[in-house]
């Protein structure tokens, strides 16, 4: 079942439930799903729709940090907007599981004590697999800590 299918169902129980903010908060994720699905003229993979996700709830953070704090109705309907956006998306590799992805990648590389002119060729392989199931800058500063 594609995410835009369980958006709509999830949707759909919330106008049963009379829960009109969360019924808005989906019927906005639907939106930025089909428009993407549009835009690409094809069925999204689950990679495109956790990206789409992903980027809905970057912006409804960046909602939250550029919101004056007297315009509290704004800021809670963006906090809303992304716990019910996150109910979507996969859960994010912590940093024990990076390390081993990326103790993987050091060996497959056969590379035994990582220099900074090595981490290019490292983030080329290392980013394919971790793409859409860790967050960026997490797995760059778990790379870090591997240079001398």
């Amino acid at each position: 079942m594609s995410k835009i299918d369980t958006v709509r169902a999830a949707m759909m129980q919330a106008m049963k439930d009379k829960d009109k903010a969360r019924k808005d908060a989906l019927s906005m994720l639907l939106a930025a799903l089909k428009n993407k699905a549009i835009d690409k003229r094809s069925d999204l993979t689950e990679e495109e729709e956790n990206a789409v996700i992903f980027r809905e709830i970057k912006q409804a953070q960046e909602t939250i940090d550029t919101t004056p704090a007297d315009r509290t109705g704004m800021i809670e309907e963006a906090r809303l907007r992304m716990s019910v956006y996150s109910e979507f998306v996969p859960k994010l590799m912590d940093e024990a599981e990076i390390r081993e992805v990326i103790a993987q990648v050091l060996a497959e590389l056969d590379i035994a004590a990582p220099a900074a002119k090595d981490k290019g060729r490292i983030m080329k392989v290392l980013m394919p697999r971790v793409k859409g199931k860790a967050d960026g800058s997490l797995v760059n500063k778990v790379l870090g800590t591997f240079f001398a």
